[in-house]
């Protein structure tokens, strides 16, 4: 039977669809913003539609070499952490998953004991220093790259598994390691999917370690070179030539929107891939079966 629908659904709706409207215009205007001609930005005519369309601030931010740079850089990153914190991480939390773990207990307690007190900045880079990472991609996937939150996820995941499975693959001669490449693994895409989008976000939007890490501009991920961009005004007078006077700084909102939409998409358009796993990801992660 289908449920009617009631004065408290129609008010949700209505309550989303605000939410909704008040969370992407802001996206939206940035959209419109960057494709629209510089005359109608000065005016302050641009609102919901592009006036005068232009792809003009799109090929100027294409053409900068330090975008280039960065969006080499920060795939990197993205792509080289991610692996690294799943693969550490998830391995970590199948050896605590196991029960017959020696000082499981005692070993867990530390870990958990690390969400409420860290080392702080100055160790962490003291640490990072004399292991000679400063200025590397090593400096930047290496630190943090086991989160105790992700590890809690995949070790409550894991203990969901049938105790079954186990058992079927150490009679056919598996070992821990085999047990976890040739069972766990197979049977825990939606977790997987759902905490490396978390950390593919983190490691995109990246920007407090390289503050901290890196001295050389062509290891600069994006997030830097959007700082200088927007905080600091640093662009290039190439990039401003066309500028009118007295309109430089309302034209270089313009070019901050285009460069905030180009490094912001392609991060966007993960999600929908790993859409599927998400939900049932983060669910079957967080409730013990």
């Amino acid at each position: 039977m289908k449920r009617k629908t009631g004065p408290f659904d129609i008010a949700n709706i209505m309550i989303m669809l605000v939410l909704v409207l008040v969370t992407a215009y802001p996206f939206w205007y940035m959209i419109t913003v960057s494709f629209s001609s510089d005359i109608f930005v000065m005016r302050n005519e641009v609102s919901w539609w592009p006036k005068g369309f232009t792809l003009e601030w799109y090929q100027t931010v294409f053409k900068d070499d330090r975008i280039g740079t960065g969006y080499k850089n920060t795939v990197l990153y993205t792509a080289v952490g991610t692996v690294i914190s799943l693969i550490i991480t998830s391995m970590g939390a199948f050896a605590m998953s196991q029960k017959r773990m020696i000082l499981r207990k005692p070993l867990m307690l530390l870990i958990v004991f690390t969400i409420l007190f860290s080392g702080g900045m100055i160790p962490s880079f003291l640490v990072v220093k004399e292991l000679h990472m400063l200025d590397s991609i090593w400096a930047m996937v290496l630190p943090g790259a086991v989160s105790t939150f992700n590890l809690l996820v995949f070790r409550t995941f894991f203990e969901g598994l049938p105790e079954e499975l186990y058992d079927s693959g150490r009679i056919d001669g598996l070992h821990d390691i085999g047990l976890f490449f040739r069972i766990v693994m197979p049977l825990s895409k939606p977790v997987y999917a759902a905490i490396g989008l978390f950390e593919a976000v983190g490691l995109w939007n990246n920007f407090f370690k390289a503050i901290l890490y890196l001295r050389s501009p062509e290891h600069f991920p994006l997030t830097i070179i959007l700082r200088d961009l927007i905080i600091k005004g640093k662009i290039d007078e190439q990039m401003m030539s066309q500028a009118a006077a007295g309109g430089e700084i309302v034209v270089s909102d313009a070019l901050k929107f285009a460069t905030i939409l180009v490094s912001t998409l392609p991060i966007l358009l993960l999600y929908p891939f790993l859409q599927k796993y998400f939900v049932k990801g983060v669910l079957l992660g967080s409730v013990k079966g």
